[in-house]
Formats: C-alpha cells, sequence, structure tokens
C-alpha cells in the first residue's frame, strides 16, 4: 500500500470512528442524607473532578433535607444509591424484610458528639450520666441506647433538643447532642469554649455515612456497584488531602445557605479526627467494613433492646465491594 493509499486509509477510519455514536455512561442517582455540606464532599468531588465521568457514570446527587426521607426515596425506587446516616438503617431494613444493604462506609468514625461547657470540669463521658442533656426525638432510637447500655444513662436526663445551639450556650450548666464536624465551632464562635465527647471514641461502633442500595442492584448489576463504590471512595480521598474548590462550588451550588468557612472547618475535624480515614480503613481503605466490627453493634443493640437476637444481620451489608485500598 503507497503512502497515499495509507493516508487515505487512516482518514476514513478516524472519520468512521468519528461518526460513530459515543459510549454513554451510565445514569446513577444518589441521595444524600441531609442538605449539600462538606461532610458529603466526597461525592461532589467525584462528580466535579470528573472521577465518575471516568468510571462511566453519570451521577445526579439529590441532596437530602429535613423533609427528605432518604432511605425511603432509596426503598420506592426514585434513587439507585443513597447515603445511610449510620448502622442501624440498614439493620432496620433487614427486621423490616426490606430488600436493600450496605455496600460501604465512608466513615469510620460516626460525628456524633455530647457538648459541653469546658468551664464545668467534666473530662470523661460517663461524667455525664444523671446530667440533663438536650437530644432530640431521633437520637432516643440510637446513640441514647449505646449511652444507656455502655454508660447507665437513662431516660429521665433527656431533655428536648430544638436543633438549635442557642440554649447551650445561655446556659453554663447545659450539655446537648451535635456534630464535631459543627457545634464546636459554633460555640467558639459566640466565645464559649467546648468539651468535645465524640462518642466514636468511647465504645459506639456505629459506621455513619454508609451507601446503600438495592439487593436487586447488587446482584443484577455488581460492575455498577463497584464502580460506584470505587470512584466515590477515591473522591473522599480527593476532598480530604487536595485542593476542592470544584467540590466547594458544587456544594454551594445545591446549599446557597453554606459557607467556605464552613466547609473548612467540617474537612479541618474530619482530618483532626479520622472520620474517613481512621480505624479499619488504615489498613483497608476508606470505604472499610468488617465482620467483627457489625457483630459487635448488633450485639450492643441486642443488649439494649433495639434489636432481637435472632435477627440475621448480617443480610444488612456485604464486603463485596470494600476493603480493597481502593485511591490509598
Amino acid at each position: 500500500m503507497s503512502l497515499k493509499q495509507m493516508a487515505v486509509a487512516g482518514y476514513v477510519a478516524l472519520a468512521t470512528a468519528a461518526a460513530l455514536p459515543a459510549f454513554a455512561a451510565d445514569k446513577v442517582t444518589f441521595g444524600t442524607n441531609w442538605t449539600a455540606q462538606a461532610e458529603h464532599g466526597g461525592f461532589y468531588y467525584a462528580k466535579a473532578y470528573g472521577i465518575y465521568e471516568e468510571y462511566g457514570l453519570d451521577v445526579e446527587i439529590k441532596p437530602g433535607g429535613p423533609q427528605v426521607n432518604t432511605p425511603a426515596l432509596l426503598i420506592g425506587g426514585q434513587l439507585d444509591f443513597a447515603m445511610l446516616s449510620g448502622s442501624f438503617n440498614p439493620l432496620n431494613m433487614v427486621r423490616e424484610n426490606i430488600p436493600y444493604i450496605a455496600v460501604a462506609a465512608t466513615f469510620q468514625k460516626d460525628p456524633q458528639i455530647l457538648l459541653a461547657h469546658a468551664d464545668q470540669g467534666l473530662t470523661k463521658l460517663s461524667e455525664l450520666k444523671d446530667k440533663p442533656i438536650f437530644i432530640a426525638a431521633g437520637a432516643h432510637e440510637t446513640f441514647w441506647q449505646f449511652l444507656r447500655v455502655k454508660f447507665g444513662f437513662s431516660d429521665e436526663q433527656i431533655r428536648p433538643y430544638a436543633y438549635s445551639i442557642a440554649p447551650f450556650l445561655a446556659d453554663p450548666t447545659a450539655i446537648q447532642q451535635g456534630y464535631v464536624t459543627n457545634e464546636p465551632f459554633r460555640a467558639r464562635e459566640a466565645g464559649v469554649e467546648p468539651e468535645v465527647f465524640l462518642l466514636a471514641d468511647n465504645g459506639y461502633g456505629s459506621y455513619a455515612t454508609l451507601i446503600g442500595t438495592s439487593i436487586e442492584m447488587v446482584e443484577d448489576n455488581p460492575d455498577l456497584v463497584q464502580r460506584f463504590v470505587d470512584a466515590s471512595i477515591k473522591g473522599w480521598y480527593g476532598y480530604l488531602t487536595s485542593e476542592r474548590s470544584q467540590a466547594d462550588a458544587l456544594i454551594l451550588a445545591d446549599n446557597p445557605d453554606y459557607s467556605l468557612d464552613k466547609a473548612d472547618e467540617a474537612v479541618e475535624a474530619m482530618n483532626a479526627f479520622q472520620l474517613a480515614t481512621g480505624g479499619d480503613a488504615e489498613t483497608l481503605g476508606i470505604g472499610a467494613m468488617t465482620d467483627e466490627r457489625w457483630q459487635a453493634f448488633f450485639e450492643t443493640m441486642v443488649e439494649a433492646g433495639v434489636y432481637p437476637a435472632d435477627l440475621d444481620w448480617k443480610k444488612g451489608y456485604t464486603l463485596q465491594f470494600v476493603n480493597k485500598g481502593v485511591g490509598m
């Protein structure tokens, strides 16, 4: 073949390739458990910096909020994947025979805290026993059960929490629930130095910010599940360790009431307390889960009377897609 013939053949091949339709990325809907914030940053990073695209995914992130029941949207088929707040969500689904499952745990540590005034002299979580504590109604069915079993807390301590730090600031003896990524910063802004008790550092074994999906999705399209999990994990490493302005821009677009200062504070806390990178994630990578961790959590909640002892707790999660060191 002459050089001219080779050139013509090459041109025809390129023209033919250009005329073919581009490979369509798999469309995926992912619902978060609250309004957009840095605690969701890894997912936004994966979208903003093209990681999902690299994995053949076209991901739509649907923010949650006070009027949004994200697990219900997942169960109702309106989401492909959903952010589940803690280990209770998948176990509750097992109890109710709902065929959905956790496929990764973004946070090894739940960011849940109890917050006291530093000048009260309280230095141990056990010292909060018998003291009035502001907690939300929903917390009674979750972390409060851990406090009751492990530290002897009683329902007589509960005071209704109005999702505001104002009562805490006004009362120097107040104790309230919060998140390590938020309330301590708000207290310091107001000139109050807080004493922070991270429940995860005191034995509370719930995972947080889990990724959930249907058992049908896991069985029929495991490749898509793996790609979404892997890309999200890489997004989290990127968000916590790299320049993240494009991800923050997407967060602010979804939540204009948020601010870059709050994002900076949240990232500072997530890194300082190793919410995503501590525990088993140190060796297995972000997203890690283990049978031992699930079993310990389940047994504590059986002791608290939350679940029956014969519940098949292993149906609530799968290790198929994690513990591979992706992104490390």
